[in-house]
């Protein structure tokens, strides 16, 4: 069993910050990338930012310059630095890791729960 748990999201202003966190557990053999993802209603589901085991980071070009992926040392937590945030950054966002179970396993996309971010005008 492979969990990312979620938290940071919430509720701010057009210009405010906020800073989400995923933390993956349970049998993790080992992470290639982590990244997020963001849905906002009626709109497909699309990367926002991703990282590397070796730190090298790809980011939307709608978020280019406001947001700042990374991941701790240990390489199964990431976090993500969102800052001046607007309306339209609105939606749902999702962990996401590229990961094995096991060191004879496929690597496999596992997701998280998800978490709203609310950016009022």
């Amino acid at each position: 069993q492979v969990q990312l748990v979620e938290s940071g999201g919430g509720l701010v202003q057009a210009g405010g910050s906020l800073r989400l966190s995923c933390a993956a557990s349970g049998s993790i053999f080992s992470i290639n990338v982590m990244g997020w993802y963001r849905q906002a209603p009626g709109k497909q589901r699309e990367l926002v930012a991703e990282i590397s085991t070796g730190g090298s980071a790809n980011y939307a070009d709608s978020v280019k310059g406001r947001f700042t992926i990374s991941r701790d040392n240990a390489g199964k937590t990431v976090y993500m630095q969102m800052n001046s945030l607007k309306p339209e950054d609105t939606a749902v966002y999702y962990c996401n890791a590229v990961l094995r179970t096991g060191p004879f396993k496929f690597e496999d996309n596992y997701w998280g729960q998800g978490t709203q971010v609310t950016v009022s005008s």
